[in-house]
């Protein structure tokens, strides 16, 4: 599989965000396109079991409204608006729409962690029939399993730290996080490339799969341009916010 275009240009986190832009929000999405930046956005499904384009559990930081966003509706959702922005919160379709295969897209699946797969299928599904470059990584190695089961022509890959030290992993035991951090699964997940923290490289685990079994390394989130500096020569391409690359 040739992954080319994946590193050919500076990922955008989130969309092109910042000056009244929200992250995640066809906005962003519009701003990176303008830029010619590929697009790293996240997803995950509201209660009826549609695609959303959201970071968080919860809506608590990014708009008036409270409470986890799996517990609204896909018509719910979209009526939502970003704390002082008239954009509302996208769909998949909806991005799919706008980007329409101009610059690619990097789609992460946000996990419950609780051995569902139904976002793998459901994004999957959704790709089936879009002409354009996409790839779709996850932090949680079981979602990357199910994709190289189910869609296994969809590029994949992995996302992974070193230690997993904020409060977010509590729930992660320490061997759980080693067995991550050391990407420990690559001979059961097979991605196709690894998507690793700026601020633990360099690290022997992605240069080995880098190096040693051809993955391209991306690495998040590079936010000043002595971080780009830094990773330059360590990474294949930056996953990147505030700076423009």
């Amino acid at each position: 599989m040739t992954l080319d275009w994946l590193t050919a240009r500076p990922v955008a986190h989130r969309g092109l965000h910042g000056n009244g832009i929200i992250e995640n929000s066809l906005s962003a999405a519009a701003a990176a396109l303008t830029a010619n930046y590929a697009i790293e956005v996240d997803l995950q499904l509201s209660t009826d079991g549609e695609i959303v384009v959201f970071h968080d559990e919860t809506l608590d930081r990014l708009t008036a409204e409270k409470g986890e966003v799996a517990a609204r509706t896909i018509a719910e959702l979209q009526s939502i608006k970003f704390n002082n922005s008239d954009d509302t919160i996208p769909s998949l379709a909806d991005l799919l729409q706008l980007v329409n295969g101009k610059v690619p897209l990097v789609l992460e699946l946000k996990s419950p962690w609780n051995g569902s797969v139904t976002l793998v299928h459901k994004v999957a599904d959704a790709l089936a029939n879009y002409q354009g470059p996409v790839a779709v990584m996850s932090f949680d190695p079981d979602l990357v399993v199910e994709l190289k089961r189910y869609a296994p022509t969809l590029p994949r890959g992995i996302v992974a730290e070193r230690r997993y030290l904020h409060p977010h992993w509590k729930f992660l035991s320490p061997a759980r996080k080693q067995y991550l951090g050391l990407l420990l699964h690559l001979f059961r997940t097979r991605p196709h490339f690894v998507a690793y923290a700026q601020f633990d490289l360099p690290a022997v685990a992605p240069q080995i799969a880098r190096k040693i079994f051809g993955m391209p390394l991306l690495t998040w989130t590079v936010r000043v341009e002595r971080e780009r500096q830094r990773v330059a020569g360590i990474a294949d391409q930056i996953i990147f916010e505030h700076i423009r690359p």
